[in-house]
């Protein structure tokens, strides 16, 4: 192999130290010289890493960071410098299957598609659109999720179309959509480049974003570092390079973060100029923060004072502050509550739309932001309003049908209420397209249940054979990244091409082409008798995105396919007042928060409940940002006597998702090759096991047996990896979300995967002491 360097040993590479401008560095593998190289884009995570694919023979022999590119300059993590090699498994799925009699056999695509459209119809006579549920990725393209949104939308008319990106992305959206009236991330990568301080909430950068990490290491590195301040329960890669480390007890996010306010307000370090002119609701902050003192959060969330008023410190006195939230705020209580807080913390500072000031309230997947924009989840295309009767008759122009034909009567349906109508039967036909819901959701043994129904269609659209595809009842090969094109976007709204690299194996197809065939199956039209979806290819489907997206906050207008060739990366909006983009939203402190063009009439961040039309009119904030305050409820599973530890899940560094590419690639799946169950030093010694031996795990859900991980995390607190299912281990039950609860954000509808309450017995044994100092960790709640 040629390599510029081992990144399974070494991460992050070596050091560029810098201040301003990061300097470039170039990561390659490869496994063969190519005769010539194809540009692209990573997806192994939210960071968006330009780089080039090399090809020899038809074949993907590697890849390399491309150097300009306004993201990596040049560099990659070890996922993108390995996980391609998924591309050339001899698994991959080549030819539709049909399960006869039992068992799924081999199909010709045009056997597949009459049934899927034959039992489309019948469902549709019978029971309309609502019968038919779409659950997607985020790892499909823009141009794939915009067509199958207008499937879905305008042909269907079902409101129950969502995707694996609930499960890790939801609450950014909800986040950003309460504070600043729209999705859309405020700030730019390159703030890192210039900023005093780093807020990380609930996010192991070094682990999940490593090429954004190294960017951090590089500044770490060089004059004029950083402070870090990090809020995780454990003491991650990241944890290790904070000025800071506040680890708090599972589910007391809201705790810390109003804390911290409190201490900022209290110093005086305040913007009361922005506050007045820019920003509505602060005085109920005050007023919900000011009983946060330091001693109350120690007493909740275990985090000492002291450390709590060094990190207040720190962000009352800086100058420029770049704040990132992830899973461990987005997947716990109080999601988006605790979420939105961090936004407060920028508002109330004043820190928001220039350089240094960003905002990343992070996506976990690679092409999640497109998911939400182009209304393949539950939103409408293009940040437009469910609630405003102008943005769908917007919408309704654009595609040429009538008004009443989208179902905006009542909110879209979520991921997990989509699952629960399939399980009650009122969903017969379930379209699940590259995720692998029977490894990724919470409490598996149900969505086994759910998908092996008798009166649910399943139909699994993929490239491999994953744990979801065993229980369908039609599999359509999918071709993966490489294998076709299109755009996809990142965190800090930076758009790429990929280009289509080399042909997918057999009979595989695109998901657009597999979603354009159905929608002509289906013989689905606009009111004039035209065919509903007006293209054949992904250039045209990403054209018929800019017409929607234009004069939106995500506005694409300016882009095309030859524009995003020639350059390395473009943010959005795009357009004839941004031909090259725009670097931050905000700019002017004018927020996307009015009521003829916000996203959303928001919502009351405890229990929910949506603000009305009527409601938002009176209180109209005319492009003032939100300052939404929540206080804390305590999470609804705690331990006790029978299961004495708190359970979160997580992340690895080598894995992405459910291993269905990275478990593939030989280097990445040595580095990581099964799940573990990781524990302190003190619980370890109380419980009597040693690193290495086999526990099991049992929560009310399920149990699973697991290798021991010691050190690390705090006692009383146990962390699974959620990567590892059965496709390529099927003797030992290890999924971690065999043991999660099904619960989730009364906003975001994000479930909680990170906490539940556990006991543990060694494997073949009797339960382990019943560890009373774990209970006493959050008894104190």
């Amino acid at each position: 192999m040629i390599q510029s360097r081992n990144s399974i040993t070494d991460i992050w590479g070596e050091r560029h130290p810098y201040y301003g401008e990061w300097p470039a560095r170039v990561d390659q593998s490869l496994t063969a010289e190519p005769d010539h190289w194809v540009k692209s884009a990573c997806v192994l995570c939210s960071n968006g890493c330009g780089l080039d694919i090399a090809v020899k023979d038809g074949c993907i022999v590697g890849v390399r960071g491309r150097a300009e590119d306004r993201v990596n300059h040049g560099r990659l993590g070890p996922k993108g410098l390995h996980a391609w090699m998924a591309n050339n498994s001899k698994d991959r799925l080549t030819k539709p299957l049909i399960r006869k009699n039992g068992a799924l056999v081999e199909a010709t695509w045009d056997e597949a598609m009459e049934m899927i459209v034959e039992k489309s119809k019948e469902i549709i006579v019978e029971q309309t659109g609502l019968g038919i549920g779409f659950y997607t990725s985020g790892q499909l393209f823009l141009e794939e999720y915009y067509t199958l949104g207008i499937i879905g939308k305008a042909g269907i008319g079902t409101p129950h179309m969502d995707g694996n990106t609930r499960l890790c992305t939801a609450t950014s959206a909800a986040a950003l959509k309460e504070s600043f009236g729209s999705d859309g991330q405020p700030g730019s990568y390159t703030d890192l480049d210039t900023t005093d301080t780093i807020l990380h909430c609930g996010h192991n950068i070094a682990s999940q974003q490593t090429v954004l990490w190294t960017r951090i290491l590089d500044r770490l590195a060089g004059p004029n570092p950083p402070k870090l301040i990090v809020i995780d329960p454990r003491k991650t890669f990241t944890a290790e390079k904070a000025t800071v480390h506040l680890a708090p007890r599972v589910g007391t996010n809201i705790p810390v973060i109003n804390g911290l306010l409190n201490l900022i307000i209290q110093s005086g370090n305040i913007n009361t100029d922005f506050i007045s002119r820019h920003t509505v609701g602060y005085d109920d902050l005050v007023k919900v923060v000011s009983k946060w003192t330091p001693e109350k959060v120690e007493h909740l969330s275990g985090v000492p004072a002291f450390k709590l008023k060094e990190a207040a410190d720190l962000l009352a006195q800086t100058k420029t502050l770049v704040s990132t939230v992830l899973q461990g705020f987005y997947q716990s209580m109080q999601a988006t509550a605790a979420s939105v807080q961090v936004n407060n913390l920028h508002l109330i500072r004043g820190m928001i739309g220039r350089d240094g000031c960003g905002i990343y309230q992070m996506n976990g997947q690679p092409t999640a932001q497109n998911t939400r924009e182009c209304g393949a989840d539950g939103d409408l295309p293009a940040f437009r309003n469910w609630s405003n009767k102008q943005h769908v008759a917007e919408l309704a122009k654009i595609w040429n049908i009538e008004t009443d034909k989208i179902p905006h009567w009542a909110p879209p349906t979520h991921a997990m209420q989509i699952w629960r109508y399939a399980e009650q039967g009122s969903i017969r036909l379930l379209w699940i397209s590259g995720t692998n819901p029977a490894v990724s959701l919470p409490e598996l043994a149900r969505v086994r249940k759910i998908l092996d129904k008798e009166d649910l269609l399943v139909i699994v659209q993929d490239a491999f054979m994953t744990e979801t595809c065993q229980h369908a009842d039609i599999v359509l090969p999918a071709a993966i990244w490489g294998e076709k094109t299109g755009c996809f976007t990142n965190v800090d709204r930076t758009v790429h091409l990929s280009n289509k690299a080399v042909n997918p194996p057999g009979d595989a197809r695109s998901d657009l082409d597999i979603f354009i065939d159905y929608a002509r199956r289906m013989d689905f039209k606009d009111k004039d008798g035209n065919p509903l979806i007006k293209w054949n290819d992904a250039e045209g489907a990403f054209e018929g995105w800019k017409e929607c997206s234009k004069g939106r906050p995500c506005d694409y207008s300016g882009m095309s396919y030859k524009k995003l060739n020639i350059g390395s990366g473009i943010q959005w909006p795009c357009n004839d007042e941004y031909p090259d983009g725009a670097k931050h939203l905000y700019t002017d402190h004018t927020f996307n928060t009015a009521k003829d063009y916000c996203e959303t009439y928001g919502h009351d961040l405890d229990t929910g409940a949506a603000v009305t039309e009527e409601e938002y009119k009176v209180l109209d904030p005319k492009g003032k940002a939100f300052i939404k305050p929540s206080d804390y409820t305590p999470p609804h599973e705690l331990p006790d006597e029978e299961y004495p530890f708190m359970l979160t899940t997580g992340r690895v560094v080598y894995h992405f998702h459910t291993r269905t590419k990275t478990g593939r690639s030989k280097q990445l799946n040595d580095a990581a090759p099964d799940a573990f169950i990781q524990m302190s030093e003190e619980d370890a010694a109380e419980l009597g096991v040693a690193e290495g031996d086999m526990v099991e795990v049992e929560s009310r859900r399920g149990k699973v047996t697991e290798p021991v991980k010691i050190g690390g995390i705090e006692p009383g607190l146990l962390f699974i990896p959620f990567h590892y299912g059965y496709w390529d281990n099927p003797g030992r039950s290890r999924a971690a979300n065999e043991l999660t609860i099904t619960e989730w954000d009364p906003v975001s509808k994000q479930p909680h995967f990170k906490y539940s309450a556990v006991k543990i017995k060694k494997a073949g044994q009797g339960v382990l002491g019943k560890i009373r100092s774990a209970i006493s960790q959050f008894t104190k709640q």
